[in-house]
Parts: structure tokens; C-alpha cells; sequence
């Protein structure tokens, strides 16, 4: 279908279209012109950008009228239908030939090359060379104010001003009142199957109707205008054999139906229809009144500023079953919001729903960044989410910010059609571009959100997320891509030689800004959020009260050990300048019951533990923990938040809060609490509860039942029950991680330069070979062995482990470190062949 259209938006990689009626097209970058897409994929061919290859946004600007041709109809997930367009020459003018060329004709046509004397023009027909000489384009270049050149690419409304040799060479112009003046006449000998959108004819009405009138026009075609394009100063004037100017809109291929408009604005080929000022959409009109209704397309209103608005019918009510047509005699009276303008009919499109009146966004600019906004998954995409916050706007999550933590497989936690709340990290209007977060701690912050250099004054506190950690620092981000670098000495107030393992792509960070220059975009940051005060400013320092600083579940933060207890830890929140006291209980320093007290042991007063979790903020005391897996279930959003959103089948990861001979009493994150009763607690048959659990113990639980009335959950803890898929990959993630937690104790040790037998305990690492030499042979079968290597600490072998070997005091022998138990100073081995040859 053949279709007059005026761009609405230009972007990078596509013209959005207005169409008669209130529709709406769009055409892609590929389908310009052949020129056009030469130079296209010669571009991307090079790999490196062309001179003479200009962007839409350089050729094309919203209120250009454009003829196109309908490539295809498509429905789209969400039901809307997505309309393709092409303004390509060859499809536009295909029912045109060379001999069917006239002087007078008003065609489209585009730059294809430019020449010394001009520029030869693609106008779509085979076997046709069009040539614009120089001095026929100069008053159009010049009016256009588009640079000193036509562009390959560009479109033009061109006259045929002289054809020759039977239509194979034709000239052209683009003089504007040449254009302007221009009438498609019989003269011209157009026929159905070549007339085009755009042309200017003379017509007679034939008859009028009440949704509009019938028109002959070329002597021989006739037409028809809808209510829509009559001109509104005559719509009631209009009678038979009246003679008036008239402008094709459109031809229906099969039908040949030719609808055309007498509104002024068309009636002049090269002229544009009239813009809505910006600060009217999304404008809600107090009291519209009904001009007309027509009951199988909508209603027409009268604004409160005297302009004509339009309103589908699938808008005039909320659902069909509520619409009453009573409501919308003329001259009846309604509320109504301006969601759109129609260029082709130089309406505003309005909604009486009442949802949309009330609605917070409507476009693009309605929303800033910062803003917290409510989406639904709209599709899951290798890069990232695609949320729909309305109607008309969709806006990514890239992988990075699905969640606190990278998720390696989003779509357990994502099903399209999911409700989420997401903050706006940047909004581009003019490129419908918006990227989001789902970062609850970005999501919650109640600090200044940054999304400018000019607006990063020093001593600024805000939250980022990190990019890069590398050797040199952090790169953090904040919004509208604006970030800064945190250099090596600023990371903490204690020394970290290896950044990148400490901080990761995607943590949020509380940083603060130490300098800025906004014109070289250049930001430098700390992570250290306050000097140490003055000796003179100490008296006055004291602890913040309680009700100043609240800490979420879930919130990440930096602390520093004050004092060892015998429950755990007494630590200070580096964020909040060392002035909020919390705990860290033993049992929470790790999800491995020996590494918990091996921590408690090595910790001193001083030391900084990075990215440890608020388990709960009540009263006056803050529960800190360190279990990695806790972290993981909260960040992930793997938790229950209340009774009410427990499910049977759900695993769920919490801490083992209470022993008893009947069962195990399991808590979870938010304080939801379940029971494991004995025959549930483990795949072996248990005797006693104390053989398997211990207080604080970090335990996977299935759901199996609930109880609403008293409140009660039931769990199940054996392993068999409780994988989520791959036991394999689970039980690899759980040992990387006890092996993680060991090097950073090792570390800490070496850092401290402890006395020799601690150093050699670093030293002994599981799979370490040693040359030991054997001490004593037991009675069970088990063997103890001295050695350099193990000064001051006891090695032994089991009975197994020693393999068929028959050993005898004081026989030379290799060994295989199994284990190390650094509180007890025990060393575990192994002399068997199959694990020494390993």
C-alpha cells in the first residue's frame, strides 16, 4: 500500500513515522535508497567510518513529509501491531516506467551521487538517468540549511522538468515554489496503477456523507475524504460539484481505493503539517467537549485551547462492557489526557481512561534519571532484561544490574510478565534509549543521586557501582555514565594489595567525591568516607544515636574489629565513621563451622573485614554476617520476606538457630524461622541431634509443608532433597569457596608475621608434598611423622592413609597433605600411590 507519511523521530537506525489516522510506521535504516545501503555495508565492511556517509538525524528531521509503501504487518508479544515501511524510489515509483515519464510529474527522489555539475538522482525507475544540474538545487540547499551539499541518501520532492530519448534521461528540479506550485493533471497521463501519494489534484465533490465525502479528480479517478481530513473552517460547508484542491494520502494495492485530505497544510507539495508545542503532551484537559461521535471509530473533541482532538474508541472507557454511548452526545463534557499527536491529521490523540490520566509517565521525558519506577519483564535477552514500565515505553536492566550479585542464570529468578522495581540509570529521549537497575541497594539509597560532573562537589557522599578493579584502583559508575577513578590509597584505611579481589564488576560502593573537573570529565573518589579527626575534635565524638542511622537487611558494609568476645565479634561501620557499634557472631564469620573459629582465632583488634551483610537492625544492636551463602540467597532475592510468600517446594538457604532432641530450628533472612523434624534432618539415620547440627551452622532447607493458622513451616534438610539441579557444580562452588576463605586466612597470617609455626602452617597447603620422616607407629594402625617441614606441629596418617605400606620409625618417606587444622596445629596426611602420583 502506497502511504504519504511525516517523520515523527529520527534516530540512529530508523525514520518513526505518522500515518493518516493516528497510525504510526517506521522505516529502517536499510530501506532509503540503494545508494544508501551501498554505503552502508561498505562501512561496516571496512569496519571504519565513511566521510560521505551522513546519519539519518544529518538528512532527515520530524515534520518532513515522505512517501512510502507498506512493507509489512507484523504483531508484535505485547499484541500491538508493528508497522515496516519503505520510502525506497524502486518500491515507492515501481508502477512507474520510462515511457510513462512527463513534464510537470512531482516525484520522490534520492541523492545517489554527487557530481562536478550536480547530482544524479535516484528516482526508482528502470532504465531512467536523473540528473539535478547545480543551479536548479542551490535556493533548495540554501532554504534547507542542511551544509553546502545535497547528501547521498537524501530525499527529495523533484520536478520533471524536460525528459529525452523516451523517458531514459529526464532533469529535474527542487526549486521550492516551483514544487510548491506543482498539479498533477490528465496531461501528465497518470493512471491507477501509478498514481502516488503526495500529488496535489484538482477535485469535485460527487456527494457528502456524514463520515465524509466522495470526490472525482483526473477527470476519469474518484476518491474518498474521511471525517479526519476535511478542512475544519468548511466541514460543514462542503456541496455537490463544489471545486476545491485535494492531496493523496493513499492507494490501496487491490482495492485501488484512492483516500485523500483537503487539509492546507498538504495542499502544497514540500510544505509540513503544524507541530503540538512540547509542554501540551501528556497534558490533562480539565473539560473536552464531544464535536462528534462516530460509534465504529471513536469520538472527536474540542480542547480547552479550541484545537480538535481525537479519541479511539478503545479509549473512551475502560473496559467495552463500561463504555455507554449516552455519554458522548455532542456537546457533552469530559476529562481527557493528551497521549499523542497525529502529524498526518494535525490532531492530539487523547485517552478518557482513567488509568492513563492518572498515569506518572506517559513518554520517554516524563522520566528523569533517578526516578524508581514499576516495569513487568517484558523478554530476557543475552545483554540483559527488557522491562515495559507503559504502553509506549520500554527500558533495559543489562546483566549487570539484575541484582546485587551477577546472576549466572536470570530466568530461575525472572519469568516474563514478573512486576519489578527498578531505579532509571539513564534516560535518552530523543534516542528512546533507558537503562535501568534492580540493585536493591541503588534502589534504596536515600543519598544525592550523581547523574553530572558539574554536580560532583568534593565531600560529596553518594552510592556507585564498580566497573573495573584493577591494580591502579576502582573505576566507579554512577548515573547518566558519568564515573571517576578510586585510586590504590583511597581503596580503605587499611592496605590492599590486590584490588580485583577484593571488590568486584557490579558491587555498589559508598563513595566520596575528593575532586572534580567537569570540562575534561574527570572525577576522582575514596572509598574512605571520613579523616580521622583532630586530637582536639575527639572529646566531642560521640557514638551516633541509634535512631540516626537505620541499616536494611541485606545492606553491604565495610567494618573494623574493636573487641573479641566470646560470642564474636565487636566491630565499627567504617561507612558511618567508625561510630555505629555492631556484632558479628562467631558463627556468622563463615558458612564452614572450623572456619568460623579458626577466623574468631586469627582476627585482632584493627583488622577491616570488606563486604559484610546486615542480618537484622533492632533496637540498639546491629547482627552483622559473613556467610557467604546468606549473602548470596539475599542478593539474588532467593528469600522469603514474610510467612505470607513461603511455598511448598521452596529451597531456601539460612543458619541453624536451635538444636533440640526432636529437631532442628532453622532461621532464615528477615527472620522467618522453620522446623526440621528429626526424621527429616539428614539422609543417615539419626540418634543424636547434636552428631549433625550445630548452632549457626549454614543449612539449605526444602520446604515441605505450612501450617497458616499456627504460623508453623516445615523443613527438610537431607541433601538429597535439597539441590536445586547439579549436586556436581554445588558441591565445587562450596569447596572453591572453603578454599577461598583459607588463602585469606593464610594470608592474614603472613601479612602479620606470626611466629614460625604459624608461618608453617601457611606453607602447608591440601595436595602440598612433604619428605617426612616416620616418629611412631600406634596400635589402631595410624602413624606420626617429624620433618622440617612440620616443626612444631603434629603430622599424622590413618591406618588408610598409610596405603599397603609397612613403615618403621625412623624410615624416610613422601607424604600428601590432606587437611590442616590450624587451631589444634594438626597436620593430616597421606602416603598412598594413587594420590602421590596426582
Amino acid at each position: 500500500m502506497l502511504v504519504l507519511g511525516c517523520i515523527k523521530e529520527v534516530s540512529d537506525y530508523e525514520l518513526v513515522i505518522s500515518l493518516p489516522n493516528g497510525l504510526s510506521g517506521f522505516v529502517p535504516v536499510t530501506q532509503i535508497s540503494d545508494a544508501y545501503s551501498k554505503l552502508l555495508s561498505k562501512e561496516v565492511a571496512q569496519g571504519e567510518l565513511l566521510e560521505d556517509l551522513n546519519s539519518l538525524s544529518d538528512m532527515y528531521s520530524p515534520g518532513m513529509l515522505v512517501r512510502c509503501i507498506v512493507t509489512s504487518v507484523e504483531k508484535s508479544a505485547d499484541g500491538r501491531r508493528s508497522i515496516k515501511l519503505s520510502i525506497d524510489p524502486k518500491k515507492v515509483n515501481k508502477g512507474l516506467n520510462a515511457s510513462a515519464l512527463a513534464s510537470g510529474m512531482l516525484l520522490s527522489g534520492f541523492v545517489s551521487s554527487v557530481e562536478d555539475h550536480g547530482y544524479l538522482i535516484d528516482i526508482g525507475v528502470s532504465g531512467t538517468h536523473a540528473f539535478l544540474p547545480r543551479q536548479k538545487a542551490q535556493n533548495y540547499i540554501k532554504a534547507v540549511k542542511r551544509g553546502p551539499d545535497l547528501k547521498i541518501g537524501q530525499n527529495l520532492n523533484c520536478i520533471i522538468v524536460e525528459v529525452k530519448n523516451e523517458g531514459r534521461v529526464v532533469r529535474l528540479s527542487v526549486d521550492r515554489s516551483e514544487v510548491a506550485a506543482s498539479l498533477a493533471t490528465e496531461r501528465q497521463n497518470w493512471t491507477l496503477s501509478n498514481l502516488l501519494p503526495g500529488l496535489v489534484v484538482k477535485a469535485r465533490v460527487q456527494k457528502v456523507v456524514p463520515l465524509g465525502m466522495k470526490l472525482s479528480f483526473l477527470s476519469s479517478f474518484t476518491g474518498i475524504v474521511d471525517f479526519m481530513h476535511m478542512d475544519p473552517e468548511k466541514s460543514m460547508n462542503y456541496s455537490p460539484d463544489q471545486v476545491m484542491k485535494a492531496c493523496i494520502l493513499s492507494i490501496h494495492p487491490t482495492s485501488k481505493v484512492v483516500r485523500l485530505t483537503l487539509r492546507q497544510a498538504f495542499l502544497c507539495p514540500g510544505g509540513s503539517p503544524d507541530q503540538l508545542s512540547n509542554d501540551r503532551m501528556g497534558a490533562v484537559v480539565e473539560e473536552s467537549t464531544v464535536k462528534a461521535f462516530y460509534k465504529q471509530f471513536g469520538a472527536v473533541f474540542e480542547l480547552d485551547d479550541g484545537t480538535l482532538a481525537f479519541a479511539r474508541l478503545k479509549h473512551l472507557s475502560k473496559t467495552r462492557k463500561s463504555f455507554k454511548p449516552g455519554a458522548f452526545k455532542t456537546g457533552c463534557k469530559h476529562k481527557c489526557r493528551i497521549i499523542d499527536y497525529s502529524l498526518m491529521d494535525e490532531m492530539c490523540i487523547v485517552s478518557l481512561k482513567y488509568q492513563i490520566i492518572e498515569a506518572r509517565f506517559l513518554q520517554y521525558q516524563d522520566i528523569h534519571t533517578g526516578d524508581v519506577v514499576q516495569g513487568k519483564v517484558f523478554a530476557l535477552k543475552p545483554i540483559g532484561m527488557q522491562v515495559k514500565v507503559t504502553d509506549g515505553i520500554k527500558g533495559l536492566v543489562p546483566s549487570m544490574h539484575l541484582a546485587d550479585v551477577i546472576l549466572k542464570q536470570p530466568e530461575k529468578k525472572y519469568n516474563i510478565g514478573d512486576e519489578v522495581r527498578c531505579r532509571v540509570l539513564e534516560c535518552n529521549p530523543a534516542g528512546r534509549k533507558l537503562i535501568l537497575t534492580l540493585k536493591k541497594s541503588l534502589i534504596q539509597s536515600k543519598l544525592p543521586v550523581l547523574s553530572n560532573y558539574e554536580d560532583a562537589k568534593a565531600g560529596l557522599i553518594t552510592h556507585g557501582f564498580v566497573v573495573c578493579a584493577r591494580e591502579f584502583g576502582c573505576i566507579v559508575k554512577f548515573y547518566n555514565d558519568v564515573k571517576g577513578l578510586v585510586p590504590k590509597n583511597e581503596l580503605s584505611s587499611e592496605p590492599i594489595s590486590s584490588p580485583d579481589k577484593v571488590f568486584h564488576e557490579g558491587q555498589v560502593v559508598k563513595v566520596m567525591v575528593l575532586k572534580c573537573e567537569p570540562q575534561q570529565e574527570r572525577l576522582l573518589l575514596s572509598f574512605r568516607l571520613s579523616s580521622k579527626p583532630a586530637p582536639e575534635d575527639k572529646k566531642e565524638c560521640t557514638p551516633k544515636k541509634k535512631q540516626e542511622v537505620k541499616y536494611q537487611i541485606g545492606e553491604m558494609v565495610d567494618v573494623k574489629v574493636l573487641k573479641k568476645k566470646d560470642s564474636g565479634l565487636e566491630v565499627s561501620i567504617l561507612e558511618d565513621e567508625g561510630n555505629v557499634i555492631a556484632s558479628i557472631p562467631t558463627m556468622h564469620l563463615s558458612d564452614f563451622v572450623a572456619t568460623c573459629k579458626l577466623l574468631w582465632h586469627c582476627l585482632q583488634e584493627g583488622d577491616v573485614l570488606p563486604r559484610v551483610m546486615c542480618l537484622s537492625d533492632k533496637g540498639d544492636h546491629i547482627i552483622l554476617s559473613r556467610k557467604s551463602a546468606v549473602i548470596s540467597a539475599v542478593q539474588e532475592e532467593q528469600i522469603v520476606r514474610s510467612f505470607s510468600e513461603i511455598q511448598p517446594g521452596m529451597l531456601l538457604t539460612g543458619y541453624v538457630r536451635n538444636v533440640m532432641p526432636f529437631g532442628v530450628f532453622v532461621e532464615f533472612p528477615f527472620g522467618v524461622t522453620g522446623l526440621a523434624p528429626k526424621v527429616s534432618m539428614s539422609d543417615k539415620f539419626v540418634t543424636d541431634t547434636k552428631d549433625h547440627f550445630v548452632v549457626g551452622q549454614t543449612v539449605t532447607a526444602k520446604v515441605m509443608s505450612i501450617d497458616e493458622e499456627k504460623q508453623r513451616v516445615l523443613l527438610n534438610l537431607k541433601v538429597s532433597e535439597c539441590s536445586s539441579g547439579d549436586s556436581a557444580a554445588e558441591s565445587f562452588a562450596l569447596l572453591n569457596q572453603y578454599f577461598k576463605e583459607m588463602k585469606e586466612i593464610r594470608n592474614l597470617l603472613r601479612r602479620r608475621g606470626e611466629p614460625s609455626t604459624t608461618q608453617g602452617l601457611c606453607e602447608l597447603v591440601p595436595g602440598k608434598e612433604l619428605q617426612l620422616v616416620v616418629q611412631d607407629v600406634k596400635e589402631d594402625g595410624s602413624a606420626l611423622f617429624s620433618g622440617s617441614c612440620v616443626t612444631g606441629l603434629t603430622a599424622t596418617a590413618t591406618r588408610y592413609h598409610l596405603g599397603d605400606k609397612n613403615i618403621v620409625p625412623g624410615e624416610k618417606t613422601k607424604a600428601l597433605v590432606l587437611h590442616v587444622d590450624a587451631l589444634t596445629s594438626k597436620v593430616y596426611v597421606s602416603l598412598r600411590e594413587e594420590l602421590l602420583k596426582q
